[in-house]
């Protein structure tokens, strides 16, 4: 079985979800120059849905990058959610995620996770993009933030439609990898217990931060280890908490996350290190991770994405945090701190 670490380029790809209009309307000439700087700063792996902006990510990525060589990028899409061409005359089905890309486009979404959804899923997002193939799909939001009680109907819809399709499509040589893409981490231990079939990966969406990674080291990336199928972490600044933002799990940051954020603030400033260079190379730390993808809305964040990735982080900067109770004693820390 290929590794995610073996098909992925680098160790930090893009994130398009801000591209989808998430939180708010950004003008095409801004995403276009965003993307722009992450091709010429050296991204070589993106990450989009159909979910985002109910295909508008999608397009504006294939925008760039359907005049690239197909050979020099990696390029992994979801399934779970087809885009019709009719209009949403409703408030959409996001579950927690609200009206997260109500600035996104108007056409309604049909959420399904059965073979031929998968199918049609796929054909969209190939069209979208203006790209003949695909290397990693993840199977979208089959979790408890977007259905509640019913998320278990939603995995086993998955597992005898996506799953199936997938494991075909992978050992037919069309994709390369496949696996979850999601925001919580029981379906992806429910999914590493199955005898068939076998993910490559997964995409863990806000688990495994600086804010929030407790419960994926409990169960989750000991059976990730195990099985040797390894993770890609989205965002990794907590929404925007730990970017300078205000916003937590996609939604206004709670008191007690603001002042979590404000004494591993104080920590980094004493050593002089930046949030977004801790919350990148803590994400990276456990060796389970393949590459994290931060998401940004203007081309200045890809420079400071990529600095983040190679700052110089003292030792003792790590020591503090776990002193200070603000990381796990079984977390693995950067340089083996």
């Amino acid at each position: 079985m290929t590794t995610l670490a073996e098909i992925l380029p680098d160790r930090i790809g893009f994130g398009t979800a801000p591209m989808g209009n998430m939180f708010r309307a950004i003008p095409d000439e801004e995403a276009t120059a965003t993307l722009d700087a992450a091709w010429d700063q050296g991204i070589r792996y993106y990450d989009t849905a159909p979910l985002y902006g109910a295909g508008l990510a999608e397009i504006r990525l294939g925008e760039l990058l359907s005049s690239k060589p197909r050979d020099e990028y990696v390029l992994s899409t979801k399934v779970g959610r087809v885009i019709l061409d009719e209009v949403e005359t409703g408030s959409g089905d996001l579950g927690e995620k609200g009206d997260l890309f109500a600035a996104g486009r108007p056409n309604k979404i049909l959420h399904e996770w059965t073979a031929d959804a998968t199918e049609r899923s796929i054909e969209g997002s190939l069209k979208r993009l203006g790209v003949d193939r695909l290397d990693i799909v993840w199977v979208h939001d089959v979790a408890q933030d977007f259905h509640g009680d019913q998320w278990l109907s939603k995995l086993e819809e998955a597992r005898t439609g996506a799953f199936r399709v997938l494991a075909r499509l992978r050992s037919e040589g069309v994709i390369k990898a496949w696996g979850l893409g999601v925001n919580r981490t029981e379906p992806i231990e429910l999914t590493l217990a199955l005898d068939e079939p076998k993910p490559d990966g997964f995409l863990l969406a806000g688990r495994y931060t600086l804010l929030d990674h407790e419960h994926a080291l409990q169960r989750l990336l000991p059976m990730a280890q195990e099985r040797g199928v390894g993770m890609v972490v989205g965002g990794p600044y907590s929404s925007g908490i730990l970017a300078g933002g205000a916003h937590f799990e996609y939604q206004a940051a709670p008191p007690e996350i603001i002042e979590r954020v404000k004494r591993i603030k104080e920590i980094a400033d004493r050593s002089d290190v930046s949030l977004k260079a801790a919350a990148v190379q803590f994400s990276l730390a456990h060796p389970m991770s393949a590459a994290v993808i931060p998401g940004a809305t203007r081309p200045d964040r890809i420079a400071e994405d990529l600095a983040a990735l190679h700052e110089q982080i003292p030792a003792g900067f790590w020591h503090d945090l776990r002193a200070a109770d603000l990381v796990s004693p079984q977390a693995p820390l950067p340089g083996g701190a």
